[in-house]
């Protein structure tokens, strides 16, 4: 990989390469992971750390062993240096004047492209033609598409994960809250009428759930092995914030695990 750095980021590579036992082209190819995401994300396909994999900060790692946590914390640890990195220096040397080839390249000089009044991402990040920004302020997500912005209510969805499967488009997307994993096909868009920050009103807590919600909520459970890793994920999370017991965090790991 003969990408064109800064002298000093060439520097700061070549200390952080040294230090993770990794090559420079791993630490490089990881660096524009998360710029690519923003700073705040990563998704990689790296063999030195396992090969494919993701990375939100804040949030989840996910990597080719899903019980390696050695691995997830090196991973997690390199991220989040590589983002410290390129919010402190400059990375990508300026682009010559009248030259687009590089434009868009780093997520450091991008504005927002989302409605301002949202207010300010607990998390955004970008790949390829897709970006998204969670606002659990407004309980607003966005997502953008080839230049088309969405926005959807979250309503008490407190989301803690984001993955991004094969394919485009908004179903591509998946996210993690303290329900397990869900994508935007079960939100709502806001009406015109509805501002930011008045989410759609949900029914009361004692209503009577409609007969078909339980085999609804059994058809849309992770059935995937990529869901079903998301959602150990995800009770692992909600299990070291001490939501879940460790009794109830094992007995739903094992369940899971016995549909791979």
């Amino acid at each position: 990989m003969n990408a064109s750095v800064t002298p000093e980021a060439e520097s700061a590579i070549a200390d952080i390469s040294a230090r993770y036992g990794i090559s420079r082209d791993a630490v490089l190819a990881m660096l524009f992971a998360v710029n690519s995401g923003g700073g705040t994300m990563a998704q990689f396909n790296i063999p030195e750390l396992g090969g494919s994999g993701q990375w939100m900060r804040g949030g989840m790692t996910m990597v080719g062993d899903m019980f390696d946590n050695s691995l997830k914390a090196r991973v997690d640890s390199l991220c989040n240096e590589l983002s410290n990195l390129l919010a402190t220096i400059q990375i990508f040397p300026p682009a010559p004047a009248g030259n687009d080839a590089f434009a868009g390249s780093g997520a450091q000089t991008s504005g927002n492209w989302w409605p301002a009044d949202l207010g300010i991402p607990s998390s955004s990040g970008a790949q390829n033609d897709l970006r998204y920004a969670v606002f659990p302020g407004t309980r607003r997500l966005a997502i953008q598409v080839a230049g088309t912005t969405r926005v959807f209510d979250t309503g008490d969805h407190q989301i803690s994960g984001v993955q991004q499967q094969q394919g485009t488009g908004y179903g591509s997307l998946s996210f993690s809250s303290q329900y397990g994993t869900f994508d935007v096909s079960s939100l709502v868009e806001p009406g015109a009428d509805q501002v930011a920050g008045t989410p759609v009103a949900a029914p009361a807590p004692d209503a009577p759930a409609p007969a078909a919600e339980p085999v609804q909520g059994a058809a849309s459970a992770p059935q995937g092995a990529s869901d079903i890793v998301a959602a150990i994920e995800s009770l692992a999370d909600l299990h070291r914030r001490g939501i879940l017991t460790d009794e109830e965090f094992a007995a739903k790991k094992a369940e899971l695990l016995g549909r791979l």
